[in-house]
């Protein structure tokens, strides 16, 4: 099977997975953003997005209990939140002491009393 093949079947999978809990999730909340509150109706229906409040795309109860409607812009938000909290969690964890090792003011008292 061709890569583009498998791209496009792929693309379709998953256009149809997301339309049937998206069109669940619209049918259940309110149009309105968890975050910012803003309404959405009309043509602008379509900047409302299904949210995974535990980031698992595959976790789609029947009772929506793992969804939250966010606009695109709260969305961005959530996920760019996770991958800050991921790399911070790095960080730390690769830390055992003090990373600084130069002092450039170390020696300034002495050339003061000078």
């Amino acid at each position: 099977m061709s890569r583009s093949k498998l791209d496009k079947i792929l693309a379709q999978s998953l256009q149809e997975r997301e339309s049937g809990y998206r069109d669940k999730a619209l049918k259940m909340y309110p149009h309105f953003c968890g975050r910012c509150g803003r309404e959405f109706s009309g043509q602008r229906l379509s900047e409302l997005t299904v949210h995974h409040r535990d980031h698992n795309h595959d976790n789609n109860p029947a009772d929506g209990s793992n969804w939250e409607l966010l606009c695109l812009y709260c969305h961005d938000n959530e996920h760019q939140r996770q991958v800050d909290l991921h790399y911070q969690q790095e960080e730390r964890a690769g830390q055992t002491g003090p990373q600084q090792t130069y002092k450039g003011l170390a020696g300034l008292a002495d050339l003061l009393k000078k």
